[in-house]
């Protein structure tokens, strides 16, 4: 592994010569893996994980979104995105001396058997210890830990979600040791953190004791249909999503129609959100992308998901801003209106685009619109969000896909920050 010690000294202690750190780092050969890799092991035990609770800070979960969007960009949007993401990473808060050097010592046996014993105990110091004593992480390890978490969605469901993806960033860097330790601790001790299982004990009692679990299957259900699952999920009181939607999974339907309803209302609570809760909508997305990608049989778990959508709040549909057309719609005319702010302009062009048959553009657009934005400033939600499209897409039919690729259009538009940390990135990297 090549690491620059320019990078080691200012992850250890960030300072103005961070991004040319990096610069020089990716110019190693395999220069972004092992500077991803040493990141992780390095920030992981340091930052102040237990000041943020119920939080979870997106430093780290966020470089998974990012390598997952890089086959999107154009190499110098990728770089700049990597780097303004690990130098949100680098800032967040750290622990104090003695907790870091706590943290770096911690070692436990490695066995399955204690850490599950730590996680249901709440225990997240020997959870987090327990995970540095396993040898090799692998997907599985992190898929374990999916399945223990999946029915807690304290802080709206973040368990599962950092579990999934940091088995998933594991992936992408090629399954180091050290860093796969650093991140499967990270994925146990969050795990292991206040429970809340509110939603799944209300489902169950609607589901009885052994409820039918949901196959994996393609949707079946026509547009029509789909709408008016996914008006019940926006406009109806909890008790009655839950009523309805246990007794279409208890009747047989799969997750394909399930998924598709569900992303249709977000898409329209999206396009409800306030501005200043356009990233916490979208993280709904990111949710949902994960049950995507693992695949759950439980129908509580889909319960979950419903009630999670269902909690964003809902406005009349003439309330809500709507696409406006403009001249000929174009991939440099989508972008420019994303980072300009105009909303409805931005979702002009891309449902042009997306009915002209081009949602591969629409979704590389708004992943570079993503890249011009300090994810500090909104949390690396837009990030996040743009790489659940990206899971989510495959799985849809055209007018689920439509909708939720016009919101986060919305969305982005509308949460757009100061791109300054970005453009110190590119004249650090000669972009």
């Amino acid at each position: 592994m090549s690491v620059d010690p320019r990078w080691l000294q200012e992850l250890e202690a960030p300072s103005a010569a961070f991004f040319a750190a990096f610069a020089a780092q990716v110019t190693a050969p395999e220069g972004v893996r092992d500077g991803v890799r040493e990141a992780v092991k390095v920030l992981v035990p340091r930052i102040d994980w237990e000041a943020y609770l119920p939080h979870v800070p997106h430093g780290i979960p966020g470089l998974r979104a990012v390598l997952r969007l890089r086959p999107l960009l154009a190499e110098p949007s990728f770089l700049r995105a990597l780097a303004i993401q690990l130098h949100m990473a680098a800032h967040e808060g750290r622990r104090t001396p003695a907790a870091q050097a706590q943290a770096l010592a911690a070692k436990g046996s490695g066995t399955s058997k204690n850490l599950e014993a730590f996680i249901a105990t709440r225990r997240p110091a020997l959870a987090y210890a327990e995970a540095q004593g396993i040898e090799q992480p692998v997907g599985a390890d992190f898929q374990r830990l999916g399945r223990l978490t999946e029915l807690d969605m304290a802080n709206v469901g973040h368990k599962a979600v950092l579990a999934d993806h940091l088995g998933d960033l594991q992936d992408l860097l090629e399954q180091p040791k050290a860093t796969g330790r650093r991140l499967l601790g990270l994925a146990a001790w969050v795990a292991a953190s206040t429970e809340d299982t509110f939603w799944a004990r209300r489902a169950a009692k609607r589901l009885g004791e052994s409820p039918s679990p949901v196959a994996w299957s393609p949707g079946a259900l026509e547009e029509e249909n789909l709408i008016v699952q996914a008006r019940e999920v926006c406009d109806l009181g909890l008790v009655a999503v839950l009523d309805l939607l246990t007794a279409r999974l208890q009747a047989g339907q799969g997750s394909g129609d399930t998924l598709a309803t569900l992303v249709l209302a977000a898409a329209e609570k999206q396009l409800d959100a306030r501005r200043d809760l356009e990233g916490k909508t979208a993280w709904t997305f990111a949710y949902l992308a994960t049950l995507a990608r693992t695949q759950p049989a439980d129908p509580r778990v889909w319960c979950q998901a419903a009630a999670l959508v269902n909690l964003f709040p809902t406005d009349e549909p003439e309330d809500r801003v709507q696409p406006k057309a403009s001249g000929e719609p174009t991939v440099t005319a989508l972008l420019d209106a994303l980072l300009d702010g105009e909303a409805a302009l931005a979702m002009g062009h891309a449902q042009g685009l997306l009915r002209a048959d081009q949602s591969d553009q629409v979704l590389a657009t708004l992943a570079e619109a993503a890249t011009r934005n300090d994810p500090t400033f909104n949390h690396a939600h837009q990030l996040i969000a743009v790489a659940a499209a990206a899971d989510l897409l495959p799985h849809l039919p055209a007018s689920a896909a439509e909708a939720l690729l016009i919101a986060l259009t919305k969305s982005l538009a509308n949460s757009q920050g100061s791109g300054d940390l970005g453009r110190l990135a590119d004249r650090a990297l000669g972009s």
